[in-house]
């Protein structure tokens, strides 16, 4: 049942007076459950008791921990119809995307259990006395990780399951030890307290301490810049704009203890296709890469925004193939009236930059938040010219980009901004040319894919979802898969300690 009220801990709140509510993009109304956005003080109180949860929870042993995941994943499955249909309400998206998405949340729950099942995650490390070693006796030495501390979770827009509430940010925080506060997203506030009633219920049934999750509602920056800014609070996790991920991670940076924000933020994915990939098998490239651009109405962070090659006789008709293909593809809802708004904006502000021309584009009246897909296409030189061209256009856009020869193609890539993702289209036998490309590709990108869509990201402990600045505030660390995990931990060291007050996974 949704009660539009705030979880501090496993306890319901509702002080506060100021509030709002979701809207269905499909109807383009307001649902009719009202929320309440969470005071300074359920924000405190929610900061303190995550802290003396801290105290306990650190210390739960993997296997508890484990069966806390997978409780989780039992309580959100529980929750059945209610859960699939506040989701498809709230979002505009499709059931089938709904229980999809539900599925990939679940398996990313079991995944962190089955790590965190025993202490192999945490890469000990055992350096053994040697008190007789000249000039100078060796101490022993054991390394270990601990976790940060309580961890703040906003949620995302764009996957209001598995980048949510209980998404990758939550679930990797609590496989590590950390107690969770998650800052619902206001577009998905039915949906997140759903899920944060599965996680209460979860907690309770595992013998959890008391605040080792709450949920807090808000609409607009004023909650969680206070979370953000909380003393008590260690780290943070984000997925969405480069905006709000810059100003949250300011934020964390501007505190009197500086805390580590990791956001995954924008980027528009740069796909390279070589000519003679065009010339063998375009038609098929352009119907793949169609389907890819729309897909989800583009709102997928990994969306092929930017597709580059060099300009041959073959060019233009691969692009005017891709712009039709992409076309004919039903216009799609968009997540929310404020995302159709900056997707209209941001498209407006790319294609009316000088040398960029709008191949194609679904014209006709449309449904309200409906979006109108769009392939547009530069001159290599007009690109290098202008870094508007590069901004993101969060939606079902790309533009291609028309270079003169490999090295201008090079320059390209060397000029983009950080990216999370870059794919390589070619022949086989080509492979032995793209060496340049490749190292230019492994500068900007966190994650290359050969022959592939960018679109779709495997949760598994060989992915690496983030990259340089801006799609990531710390290319070093992904937000999916396993090794999300360590985020959220520190490395200690013990030196010549006595056996009793080790951790149990450092003991002899």
């Amino acid at each position: 049942m949704i009660t539009g009220k705030n979880y501090i801990g496993n306890k319901l709140s509702a002080k506060g007076s100021v509030t709002h509510k979701t809207v269905n993009p499909k109807l383009n109304i307001e649902n009719p459950t009202v929320f309440i956005e969470a005071t300074s003080e359920e924000i405190d109180e929610a900061a303190q008791l995550a802290t003396e949860a801290y105290k306990l929870y650190r210390k739960v042993s993997g296997k508890q921990k484990a069966a806390f995941l997978n409780a989780i994943a039992d309580e959100i499955l529980a929750l059945d119809q209610e859960l699939i249909d506040a989701y498809v309400t709230e979002s505009g998206l499709p059931e089938g995307r709904a229980m999809g998405e539900r599925g990939r949340t679940i398996m990313q729950l079991k995944s962190f259990a089955d790590l965190v099942s025993n202490e192999e995650w945490k890469g000990n490390t055992f350096d053994a006395a040697i008190p007789d070693r000249e000039p100078l006796p060796k101490d022993d030495l054991r390394k270990t990780v601990t976790p940060l501390g309580p961890v703040v979770v906003f949620g995302a827009s764009n996957f209001p399951f598995a980048f949510s509430t209980a998404g990758g940010d939550t679930a990797s925080a609590l496989a590590a030890g950390c107690p969770v506060i998650v800052k619902s997203h206001e577009m998905h506030a039915a949906t997140s307290e759903l899920v944060a009633s599965a996680i209460i219920k979860a907690a309770e049934k595992t013998g959890m301490p008391n605040g080792v999750f709450s949920h807090l509602s808000g609409r607009g920056p004023v909650v969680g810049s206070a979370l953000v800014n909380h003393p008590k609070i260690k780290a943070v996790g984000f997925t969405g704009s480069i905006g709000a991920g810059r100003a949250i991670f300011n934020m964390g940076a501007s505190r009197p203890e500086p805390i580590p924000v990791y956001a995954e933020m924008g980027s528009i994915n740069p796909v390279v296709i070589s000519p003679l990939a065009i010339a063998n098998r375009g038609e098929a490239i352009a119907s793949t890469y169609a389907s890819s651009i729309t897909l989800g109405t583009g709102q997928f962070c990994t969306n092929p925004g930017l597709l580059l090659t060099v300009e041959d006789e073959n060019t233009e008709d691969f692009i005017q193939d891709l712009a039709k293909k992409t076309v004919a593809i039903d216009a799609q809802c968009m997540l929310h009236p404020n995302i159709k708004a900056g997707f209209d904006k941001n498209e407006k502000t790319v294609t009316s930059q000088e040398g960029v021309r709008t191949v194609a584009k679904i014209s006709g009246d449309l449904k309200e938040n409906y979006a109108n897909s769009i392939i547009a296409c530069v001159s290599g030189d007009g690109f290098l010219a202008n870094p508007k061209i590069q901004q993101e256009v969060f939606g079902p856009f790309s533009i291609v980009v028309k270079t003169k020869d490999e090295a201008q193609l090079v320059e390209v890539i060397e000029a983009l901004e950080g990216q999370l993702t870059g794919t390589i289209i070619a022949e086989n036998e080509e492979v032995s040319s793209l060496t340049d490309i490749v190292d230019a590709l492994t500068n900007r990108v966190g994650r290359i894919i050969f022959n592939g869509v960018p679109t779709g990201v495997e949760v598994c402990t060989s992915m690496h979802h983030g990259g340089p600045y801006p799609a990531s505030s710390d290319a070093k660390f992904t937000s999916v898969g396993t090794h999300a995990i360590y985020r959220w931990v520190r490395p200690i060291s013990y030196q010549s300690f006595p056996e009793e007050l080790l951790p149990d996974s450092l003991k002899n």
